[in-house]
């Protein structure tokens, strides 16, 4: 509206009109509103008609797209589409659609399909098939699952079962879309084809230049100089059997100040990757663009050349490796009293696992934990049980989110899916990173320094909304009119533990939550129940993190290799990197998903417990209590009538018996189909009296029991 409307609205008088034109310049020159033909506009909310582009579909199924103009500050707000499909034609990513747009949450709308524009080039990755004569590439996207047809003058020489990223173009509205080849990226098959797949289809860079290549082989170890020795001091890595970095090490002793009784000193050195990726080089340029390193069962697609990522920039037992240091006093309930950063020299006296860290502390020690046992496992130990403490009286978000595993013979192939085990000694780790996390932030605070936090928001009003609407259906009370803080859903999560709710209400509760991101300016985490944080403790697999270590090196005047004075924009960096976490976390989540189809593809036709962890219009998204796999059974195998989604119940209920499946049923189910180049599973119920579409008495049949239980660490694995 424009300042007539405002005026009119709130019945403004002569002198008041000149001071809201003043007010409307001032939100104008801020960047808080737009000024277009007489009118101000929000910039950070959608207009009520717009243009969108498809970008896929989401988790339940639903069509997923961004507005093609943006004007806001950050990442623009996602959209479903609520498509009618017997009304408008098929949409794929990439298409570009005017919508009728609706704000459902904060940074969430709905869209109504007016018409389609226009089908934009989009970027397909897929197999070469042929049928009917013609040759077509079938996407390996479950999400925009698609057949292209594809002309032979645009297969530039590709023939069936070979992979290749294509690009579609606009055809006939009756007809099959079509595409181009643009890049073959050879056959599809192999125990490496799933990693593969998600590394192209996502569009992760995987080689590095020669520049790059040239820069990381030319360099040197780093001198001593003027870094404190550490080299006499017991610091060890302790991280998985299957970890490929190790970039942070750890030692603790008792304070002996006698002003601190109880207390503990922690030293947490990290590599100092800032040494060697100078900013403006060719690896700071590649490191930028990558953002941060992607794992997958079989590989990591590394965010530096192995000549630093397990070079000069790995903590290897008994080298010497330049590192930024961390000395953190804390008291004996957890709390920090000070810290202190230096640029420094270290030797990893050990490269330890969690599972020899535990077994030591529980009482069996091996040859490596034996002699570090009383002069530093039982330290790290006394440290972490005061940062419990600490913890504790935060009241840190405490979800049950299991983390799948999945174990590879020596030729890749897939020997097991499992969920990773959870002991005191990954929570001992998390702790201390937490720590020096926090104390970077304070310290590049406290000097006025540029940082990269790592922000997490508290829930939307909205969302708090939908999540009380429905613990009221179950009786359970999530308090109202105070700030929310982590402990309030703790306690509905203790309330809802020993009831058959559990797994339900974790899971609203997590889709509750907001994302964590990136940015220069603190609004605080949430999660983590912190006024400040950053992350400090992962600069070989986070650029985030040489971020973060350049300004401390700057702000505190450590040498080279610090924060440039006229660096990038941090708000644009901010977005950036948390665009390519999310294109990590994806493409991660995709291989593991294709590595369990492949594995479950023998098991076609047998019979699983599970439980529903989604609930759409397109059916039951069902988890596997075994292996962790999810998939589809479709509202076709729910029996003969109709269903309505209930979306603020999650639930499913039938118009005419009034049945109902809600998120979190137990059910067992009996794999229909298991596709290794999508990922996508489909089951249907399991079979009762030679029956399998129909469920007996129009129920699906339960399965007793709990499954397998985690600790929420989207933040504090590893810091």
């Amino acid at each position: 509206m424009g300042p007539r409307e405002v005026a009119r609205a709130f019945g403004l008088d002569s002198r008041q009109k000149s001071e809201l034109r003043q007010i409307l310049k001032e939100l104008e020159r801020e960047g808080r509103l737009e000024h277009h033909r007489r009118r101000y506009v929000d910039p950070g909310r959608l207009p009520e008609t717009g243009v969108l582009v498809v970008t896929g579909t989401d988790a339940d199924g639903e069509l997923t797209a961004e507005p093609v103009a943006w004007a806001g500050a950050g990442e623009p707000p996602r959209v479903r589409i609520r498509e009618d499909r017997a009304a408008k034609p098929a949409l794929g990513r990439g298409d570009k659609v005017l919508a009728r747009l609706a704000r459902e949450d904060e940074g969430v709308y709905s869209a109504r399909i007016i018409r389609r524009l226009a089908h934009a080039p989009a970027r397909i990755v897929g197999i070469v098939r042929e049928g009917d004569g013609r040759r077509w590439i079938h996407s390996v996207d479950r999400r925009d699952k698609q057949d292209f047809l594809v002309e032979t003058r645009d297969l530039r020489g590709s023939s069936p079962g070979e992979v290749v990223v294509a690009e579609a173009f606009p055809t006939h509205r009756l007809g099959p879309r079509q595409a181009r080849v643009v890049e073959r990226l050879g056959r599809y098959g192999g125990p490496k084809s799933a990693s593969s797949l998600a590394i192209a289809e996502l569009g992760i860079p995987e080689s590095f230049t020669p520049a790059v290549l040239a820069e990381a082989e030319a360099a040197d170890p780093a001198p001593l100089a003027e870094r404190e020795d550490l080299r006499a001091l017991q610091l060890v890595t302790i991280d998985g059997a299957d970890a490929r970095d190790f970039d942070d090490a750890v030692w603790a002793a008792p304070d002996e100040d006698p002003a601190n009784p109880g207390g503990w000193i922690l030293v947490v050195a990290i590599a100092d990757v800032a040494w060697y990726v100078r900013p403006g080089g060719a690896l700071d340029e590649s490191a930028h663009a990558r953002g941060n390193s992607v794992y997958f069962p079989d590989r990591v697609v590394p965010m530096l050349p192995e000549a630093l990522s397990a070079g000069w920039c790995s903590l290897k037992p008994g080298e010497d490796r330049p590192c930024l240091a961390a000395r953190i006093w804390i008291d004996a309930d957890g709390v920090p009293r000070k810290h202190r950063f230096t640029r420094a020299m270290m030797r990893s006296a050990a490269r330890l696992t969690y599972e020899q860290v535990q077994q030591a502390h529980d009482g069996e020690p091996d040859e490596t934990t034996a002699p570090l046992l009383e002069p530093l496992i039982r330290p790290l130990y006394g440290a972490y049980r005061a940062l419990s403490l600490a913890r504790a009286e935060r009241g840190v978000l405490e979800l049950d989110v299991p983390e799948r595993r999945v174990v590879l013979d020596a030729e890749s192939r897939v020997l097991r899916v499992e969920f990773r085990a959870r002991y005191d000694s990954h929570r001992l780790i998390e702790d201390f990173m937490i720590a020096a996390n926090v104390a970077a932030a304070e310290t590049l605070e406290r000097m006025r320094q540029p940082s990269m936090y790592r922000v997490h928001d508290e829930p939307t009003r909205e969302k708090l909304d939908a999540l009380r609407e429905f613990l009221d259906t179950i009786g359970l009370r999530l308090v109202r009119g105070q700030v929310m803080r982590p402990a309030h859903f703790n306690i509905i999560l203790e309330k809802a533990r020993r009831t058959p709710h559990a797994h339900i209400v974790n899971e609203v509760v997590l889709r509750s939550q907001a994302q964590a991101e990136y940015a220069p300016e603190n609004i605080g985490h949430f999660g983590l129940a912190l006024v400040r944080y950053c992350h400090f403790t992962s600069p070989i697999r986070r650029y985030s993190d040489i971020l973060v270590h350049r300004a401390l090196i700057r702000g505190l005047k450590l040498g080279a290799g610090g924060l440039e004075e006229a660096h990038r924009d941090f708000r644009r960096m901010g977005a950036h990197l948390s665009f390519t976490e999310r294109r990590a976390q994806e493409a991660e989540r995709d291989a593991v998903d294709r590595f369990t189809a492949a594995y479950l593809s023998e098991r076609v036709g047998a019979t699983f417990a599970g439980k529903v962890r989604g609930v759409t219009r397109a059916g039951l998204f069902v988890t596997l209590d075994e292996t962790g796999a999810d998939g589809l059974l479709p509202m076709s195998m729910l029996g003969g009538e109709r269903y309505v989604l209930d979306e603020r119940r999650h639930r499913l209920k039938g118009q005419r018996t009034g049945r109902e499946f809600r998120l979190g049923d137990r059910l067992r189910v009996t794999l229909r189909e298991a596709d290794p180049v999508t990922g996508g599973m489909i089951f249907a119920p399991a079979e009762e009296n030679g029956d399998s579409s129909r469920p007996r008495n129009g129920r699906l049949p339960l399965w007793p029991g709990k499954g397998p239980r985690g600790r929420f660490r989207r933040e504090a694995r590893r810091g």
